[in-house]
């Protein structure tokens, strides 16, 4: 009898079942690159939808995202960050293209790592004083890195390794940033406060 705790088993089955569906795909099977396309479409579109603002963006994007997957799914290897993480990096160059295309996408300057004890409270109240659908709205207003950032943290949970995988940053520009990001966050609230 198993003493781990069920949200433990669960997410351990969720990623046995997953290697297992990759290294299937791998193999060329067709079942399981469905499989693997069925389990990852949702946070996919969502993400590029959120990162591109747009519907029919999006969906085309997602399509991308897919066709790269099985594309490239033979050279996949398991490494420090999960599937789905490298399937992310996959959608985010996408979507930085399409920027790119665009010309809107005006990146920040490489981020240095937060030196000192900067105040943590600014990510602590900016957390505590926003909820999830107005913390959209104002995250609509950073820069699209902060953005990101964001996005891949708060509403997808990726922890900060996954993200700086995803982004193709260091942790401490990823912090650096979400720092900065939550720090403009409390300054929007205050300013809408009064």
């Amino acid at each position: 009898m198993s003493s781990e705790a069920p949200e433990k088993k669960s997410a351990r089955e969720a990623t046995d079942n997953v290697r297992r569906l990759v290294e299937r795909a791998q193999q060329g099977e067709r079942e399981a690159l469905e499989e693997l396309y069925l389990i990852h479409f949702d946070r996919i579109y969502s993400y590029l939808h959120v990162s591109v603002g747009n519907k029919h963006d999006a969906e085309d994007l997602t399509t991308q995202t897919f066709l790269k997957m099985i594309e490239s799914i033979k050279k996949f290897r398991w490494q420090s960050a999960p599937f789905s993480a490298w399937l992310f990096r996959i959608a985010h160059n996408l979507a930085m293209d399409h920027f790119r295309a665009r010309r809107r996408w005006q990146p920040e300057e490489d981020v240095p790592e937060p030196h000192g004890s900067e105040e943590p409270s600014a990510e602590f109240e900016a957390m505590q004083s926003i909820g999830r659908q107005s913390m959209m709205e104002l995250i609509e207003k950073l820069s699209p890195e902060q953005q990101q950032v964001l996005t891949l943290k708060f509403v997808f949970n990726f922890p900060n390794a996954d993200v700086a995988t995803i982004l193709e940053k260091t942790e401490g520009a990823i912090k650096s940033l979400q720092h900065r990001a939550l720090a403009s966050l409390q300054k929007q609230i205050a300013q809408d406060a009064k």
